[in-house]
C-alpha cells in the first residue's frame, strides 16, 4: 500500500457496493444500453434486452438505489438515464483500488 494512504472504512464499503451493483452482467447490459440511447423507459430496456419487466425493475431499482442511473417520471413511464458523474467516479474509485491494494 502507498505510504500516506488512508483507509476511509466507510466511503469504501459504499464504493464496494456501489461496484458490486453494477458487476452483475444485467446491470451492465442495462448501463451500455442507456449510455447508448441516453434515455428509455423500462418497457424500452425490457424489450431490446429480452428480459422480463419485474428483473429488469428489479435491476433499475438497485442501479438507481446506488446513485448509478437517474429516473424521472414522465406520466406514468418512468424514463431512466446514466448518472455519468456517479458512475465515473465508481469507476475511478476502482481503479485507484487497483493501484493500491
Amino acid at each position: 500500500m502507498k505510504k500516506g494512504f488512508k483507509l476511509d472504512t466507510k466511503s469504501v464499503e459504499y464504493a464496494a457496493k456501489k461496484i458490486r451493483t453494477l458487476s452483475h452482467p444485467k446491470r451492465i447490459e442495462i448501463v451500455k444500453l442507456l449510455e447508448e440511447n441516453e434515455q428509455m423507459s423500462v418497457t424500452q430496456i425490457y424489450e431490446k434486452l429480452n428480459i422480463i419487466q419485474a428483473e429488469t425493475s428489479h435491476h433499475l431499482a438497485l442501479l438507481k438505489e446506488y446513485g448509478i442511473l437517474k429516473k424521472i417520471r414522465l406520466g406514468k413511464k418512468s424514463i431512466y438515464s446514466v448518472n455519468k458523474k456517479v458512475l465515473e467516479d465508481v469507476i475511478n474509485v476502482a481503479e485507484e483500488l487497483n493501484k493500491v491494494l
